[in-house]
């Protein structure tokens, strides 16, 4: 190689390889320091794409998480006033066995009767129970429950009209006018309620494990694509970081080389 002194090739070339092994550095340190590999579009323009898709879809799957939870608690608090009116019914049933009783006097069975009304009276409250607005037993169904990100996989949750199980005994007028049969027979129907209730329940429960089981894989596949690999990346840095200390070296011993003419022009 000639030796000349406009020209200084090799501290050009020096020049060159230690502004990309800084730019390098400096990627380095920005996917280290926000945990993310992918910093501008053109790291992987593909796999961006992509995670924008996947992030809408855990965005998506965290929203009907939260609509199944609240279904399942409307499911719950409408059990629980199923559950209340079994054991009104259950007390209804035992009042009237005590009523039947030749050894009550007609103040005693007066007094059987107040408590009926008072019961029938909770068994109107209980019909006019609502969750968050909506009411907790309707003759309509309360409406679907979607329980897939995309929208495809519902529930409809069935009508649970208690007002129609219960009329035969809140529109007695006393436990005189009410039969056995009649009590029996509304406590096999709010049992059917309840039966219907856990089925729907229990289908929304595995509906929630599904969300869950795909949404830590989804999780999982975006961090693949935009999460910094540390240790991987640890490594990287620690490559760069040499590698530019020894090229700022390098650079600096190649912009001597020139020098070397100087000295044999000044003898």
């Amino acid at each position: 190689m000639a030796l000349v002194i406009n020209t200084n090739t090799t501290a050009s070339l020096a020049s060159a390889q230690l502004n990309s092994t800084n730019a390098l550095l400096q990627k380095s340190i920005n996917r280290l320091s926000s945990g993310r590999k992918i910093i501008e579009p053109s790291d992987d323009a593909g796999g961006l794409a992509v995670s924008v898709k996947l992030e809408s879809i855990i965005k998506r799957t965290s929203a009907v998480q939260n609509n199944v939870s609240n279904a399942t608690s409307f499911l719950q608090t409408q059990d629980g006033a199923m559950d209340t009116v079994g054991k009104i019914l259950n007390r209804v049933s035992e009042l009237k066995m005590l009523y039947t009783d030749v050894t009550k006097s007609t103040s005693d069975k007066a007094n059987y009767d107040k408590e009926f009304t008072q019961l029938k009276a909770q068994l109107g409250n209980l019909e006019a129970e609502k969750f968050n607005g909506v009411s907790v037993f309707s003759s309509s169904s309360v409406g679907e429950v979607i329980i897939s990100e995309d929208g495809t996989q519902k529930i409809t949750l069935s009508a649970a009209d208690m007002s129609s199980k219960l009329t035969s005994v809140t529109n007695a007028s006393s436990l005189n006018d009410l039969a056995i049969a009649t009590i029996t027979t509304a406590i096999g129907e709010v049992a059917g309620l309840r039966a219907q209730n856990g089925a729907q329940s229990s289908r929304l429960a595995f509906a929630g494990d599904m969300l869950t089981i795909n949404k830590t894989n989804i999780e999982a596949a975006n961090s693949r694509i935009v999460d910094t690999d540390v240790a991987a990346e640890s490594t990287s840095f620690a490559k760069f970081n040499i590698l530019s200390n020894s090229g700022a070296a390098m650079l600096a011993q190649a912009n001597t080389i020139s020098q070397v003419a100087l000295r044999l022009i000044g003898g």
